[in-house]
C-alpha cells in the first residue's frame, strides 16, 4: 500500500471510530445489553457465579447462561450453554459440584462448568432449591394442587371446559388468575442419584412459601447443622389474605414433620429468614404494622430457642432492604436506601448506629458474598447497568469485576445526572436529579419531561430500568426532571410515609414544585413539557393532567389509576388500599381520598394530549382504568393514544413488546413536543 493510500485508510479509520463514539442510546441497543445478575460465592471465598441474561428479538425471547469469574479480578469462563435458561447457581456443601435449575429440574456440573449431568426427576418440575448444610438432604419449591377452581376440576366430563368458580377473594394476583395451585417448601433425601423421601413442609395446607408473587429462596432457609428449616408464610386465605401482610416465621423440624411459629404477636411482614454461620442466631427483616406493605423494615435478631429479641435497627430512621450475617458471625452487613441511592451498611448486635460502608451516586444491590477483605454484590446508575464490584468492607473502595457490557457503553455518549436540592411550598428539601442530553448546550433549549415515580414509595435512586430509562429518554434529547418527592423512602421514615392518604395532595405540590424551580433554568424549553409515569407514576400524571394549570403540553400514563372507587372494586391485595387511601368508598364516613384524590373527578379540566398505555394482565392496577381514561379524553375531543397489550401484566416483558413501548413512546413525544 503506498503512502498517500496509508494516509486516506488511516483518515477513513479515523472517522469511524470518531462516528462510532458518537454513538447515542437506542431502544434496539438497550435489548443488546446483557442483564448481570449475581448468583453465589464458592465457599473459599475465589469464585464468583454470576448469570448473563441476553435477549433475541427476532426470536422474542432470553435465555441466561452461568459464568465464573475470581473474586480477585480476571477473564470470566461461560460455564453453560443449554438451550433454555440456567440459573439459581449454588455450590454444593462439598464446593465439589455447583448446582442449578435448568428446565425445572437440578442439574449439577463441575465448578468448572464441565460435565453437566441432571439429578432430579421431579414432575411438573420446580422452581428454586437449597442445599442442607450436611449435604444430604435438600429443600425445593414445587406447585401442589390443593382447591378446586376450574370447571374441569368440578365436572370431569366437560373436559374443555375454561370456566373459572370462586367462593372468596385473592381469586387473581398481580398478573395470574387463582388456580388452586401453591408454592410449597418440600424435603427430601438427596443424592447424586436423584431425590428420595419427599416430605411437604406445608403439610397440604392452601398457603404458600415462597410467598407470591415475588417470593423466592429467600423466604426459607436451613440452620447451619441441618436439623431444622425456617420458613415464611402468610397462613391466611380469602378476605384475610387480601387485607393483611402479617407473614410469620415457621421452625420446621423434618425429623418430627412439625412446624412452629416463631414470630407469633409480630404483626406485620416477617421475611427473609437468615441463620448466623455457627447457628446460634436467626436474623430476619420485619415490619410492625399489619396492612402497610412500606412500614420501615427493620433487622430483628433472635438467639435461638431464647424468648429474647432485639430490634437491631430500631433506633435507625430508613428501611433495610437485604442483609447477611459476615463469615465470622460477629456482624450484619445490609443495603439501604439514603438520599435516593443505595449503599453497604455494617452493624453490629449491640444496637448501635450503622456505619456506612459506601458512599457515589450509584445503587448497589445485595450481598452475594464476603471475602476476607471485601463484600462482592453488583452496582447500577442512570448510565450503566448492573455490573459485579467488589467493595472493601472498611473504607468503602470499589473494584470492578465484570465488563459485561463495556463493549457497547464505550461507544456511547452518556447523559450528565445532577443532584439538585428544591425547597417544597411547606419549607422541605426535596432532592431532584436532573439528566441532560449527550453533548448538553446549556445555550440551546430542550423539551423536559417531569418523571412520576410508581410505588408508590420506591426511592428515585441511581436505578437502571429497561423501560424508563433515563439515559435513553436523554438520547432523544430530552431533559428529565426527577424528584423525589414526599413518600419515597431514603429520606427518613415521616417522608416516606407522609403520602398515605394524600396521594393527590402533598406528592402533587412537590412534583410542581420541582417542575416550576427546575424548568427556570435557561436550557429548558418551559413550552415543550410533558410528564410521565407509571403505576402510581401513571396516577400522578392523570392527576396533573386536571391541576397543572397548562404547564404541561403532553402526558404519558402507563398502567396508572383513574378511578379510585372503580379500582378499589378491582384490585386485589387490598391491604394496599386500606393503608393508602384509607379503605372502602362505602364506608361511613367515606374516606376522603375518594373525592379529594382520584383523578377521574378532575377530568372536566382535562385540556392536553395524551396517552395511555396499559396491560392486560394487569390485576394490579387492572386495565379497565386505563380505558376509563381514554375514553374522557376521546369523548373530549383530546389528541389521545391507547397502547394495550393483551398478554403483559403491570410491567412489559417481551422484547418485542418492549420495543413496541418505546417506539411508541418517543413517537407521542415526538408528535406533541418537539413538532
Amino acid at each position: 500500500m503506498s503512502k498517500p493510500q496509508w494516509l486516506v485508510a488511516a483518515f477513513a479509520a479515523a472517522i469511524s471510530l470518531q462516528t462510532v463514539a458518537q454513538e447515542r442510546m437506542t431502544p434496539e441497543l438497550l435489548w443488546k445489553l446483557g442483564r448481570v445478575s449475581a448468583q453465589t460465592l464458592s465457599p473459599d471465598g475465589k469464585t464468583v457465579i454470576y448469570g448473563i441474561s441476553k435477549y433475541k428479538l427476532e426470536e422474542n425471547k432470553g435465555n441466561m447462561n452461568l459464568y465464573a469469574i475470581p473474586s480477585k479480578g480476571g477473564d470470566p469462563v461461560q460455564l453453560t450453554d443449554m438451550e433454555g435458561s440456567e440459573y439459581d447457581a449454588q455450590y454444593r456443601p462439598d464446593g465439589l459440584k455447583i448446582g442449578f435449575m435448568h428446565g425445572g429440574q437440578l442439574w449439577e456440573m463441575n465448578p468448572d462448568g464441565t460435565d453437566p449431568v441432571q439429578i432430579s426427576n421431579v414432575e411438573g418440575g420446580f422452581s428454586t432449591f437449597k442445599y442442607s448444610p450436611d449435604g444430604k438432604k435438600i429443600a425445593y419449591v414445587k406447585d401442589v394442587k390443593l382447591l378446586n377452581v376450574s370447571g374441569n376440576d368440578y365436572y370431569s366430563d366437560l373436559t374443555k371446559s375454561d370456566a373459572k368458580i370462586y367462593d372468596d377473594l385473592m381469586y387473581r394476583h398481580w398478573d395470574s388468575w387463582e388456580d388452586g395451585t401453591f408454592q410449597h417448601v418440600f424435603v427430601a433425601d438427596y443424592s447424586e442419584d436423584g431425590f428420595s423421601n419427599e416430605v411437604d413442609v406445608l403439610d397440604g395446607e392452601p398457603y404458600d412459601c415462597p410467598q407470591k408473587p415475588f417470593g423466592g429462596s429467600e423466604d426459607f432457609t436451613w440452620h447451619p447443622d441441618g436439623t431444622a428449616l425456617v420458613y415464611a408464610s402468610k397462613k391466611k386465605s380469602g378476605k384475610e389474605y387480601a387485607v393483611s401482610t402479617n407473614t410469620d416465621l415457621y421452625l420446621y423440624n423434618p425429623q418430627t414433620k412439625e412446624s412452629k411459629n416463631i414470630t407469633k404477636g409480630m404483626m406485620g411482614y416477617d421475611m427473609h429468614p437468615t441463620w448466623s454461620p455457627d447457628g446460634q442466631y436467626l436474623a430476619w427483616t420485619s415490619m410492625k404494622r399489619d396492612g402497610y406493605e412500606s412500614d420501615k423494615n427493620d433487622i430483628i435478631l433472635w438467639k435461638f430457642n431464647e424468648q429474647e429479641r432485639k430490634n437491631l435497627t430500631e433506633n435507625w430512621d430508613e428501611t433495610v432492604s437485604s442483609f447477611t450475617f459476615s463469615n465470622d458471625g460477629s456482624k450484619i452487613y445490609f443495603q439501604a436506601a439514603v438520599d435516593a441511592t443505595f449503599q453497604l451498611f455494617e452493624l453490629g448486635f449491640d444496637g448501635e448506629t450503622p456505619r456506612q460502608i459506601t458512599n457515589g451516586d450509584h445503587n448497589v444491590g445485595g450481598i452475594v458474598g464476603e471475602t476476607k477483605k471485601e463484600l462482592i454484590t453488583y452496582k447500577t446508575d442512570m448510565n450503566h447497568a448492573a455490573e459485579l464490584y467488589a467493595f472493601n468492607k472498611k473504607k468503602g473502595e470499589e473494584r470492578v469485576l465484570t465488563h459485561t457490557n463495556d463493549s457497547i457503553y464505550s461507544n456511547l455518549k452518556m447523559s450528565k445526572v445532577e443532584k439538585r436540592w428544591v425547597e417544597t411550598v411547606d419549607g422541605k428539601k426535596m432532592l431532584v436529579w436532573v439528566i441532560l442530553p449527550p453533548d448538553f448546550d446549556e445555550n440551546k433549549k430542550y423539551p423536559t419531561l417531569l418523571y412520576c415515580q410508581g410505588g408508590p414509595q420506591s426511592a428515585v435512586s441511581q436505578f437502571y430500568s429497561f423501560r424508563w430509562n433515563f439515559q435513553l429518554m436523554a438520547a432523544n434529547d430530552y431533559v428529565i426532571i426527577a424528584p423525589n418527592r414526599r413518600g419515597l423512602p431514603s429520606f427518613g421514615t415521616k417522608w416516606n410515609e407522609d403520602i398515605s392518604k394524600d396521594w393527590g395532595g402533598m406528592p402533587m405540590k412537590d412534583y410542581l414544585q420541582a417542575f416550576d424551580v427546575i424548568s427556570k433554568e435557561p436550557y429548558i424549553d418551559a413550552d415543550r413539557a410533558g410528564a410521565v409515569g407509571a403505576s402510581y407514576g401513571g396516577y400522578s400524571v392523570y392527576m396533573l393532567a386536571g391541576i397543572h394549570e397548562n404547564r404541561f403540553k403532553t402526558f404519558v400514563s402507563h398502567c396508572g389509576l383513574f378511578n379510585l372507587e372503580s379500582w378499589y372494586g378491582s384490585t386485589e391485595e387490598l391491604f394496599f388500599a386500606n393503608f393508602d387511601i384509607g379503605g372502602s368508598y362505602w364506608e361511613k364516613p367515606v374516606p376522603e381520598s375518594y373525592a379529594k384524590f382520584s383523578p377521574h373527578r378532575y377530568a372536566a379540566n382535562w385540556n392536553t394530549p395524551i396517552l395511555v398505555i396499559h396491560g392486560g394482565n394487569d390485576f394490579r392496577v387492572p386495565y379497565t382504568q386505563g380505558l376509563e381514561a381514554y375514553q374522557v379524553a376521546q369523548l373530549k375531543g383530546l389528541k389521545s393514544r391507547l397502547l394495550y397489550f393483551p398478554n403483559e401484566g403491570h410491567w412489559v416483558l417481551s422484547p418485542q413488546n418492549g420495543l413496541v413501548w418505546h417506539r411508541e413512546y418517543f413517537r407521542w413525544l415526538d408528535e406533541t413536543l418537539k413538532q
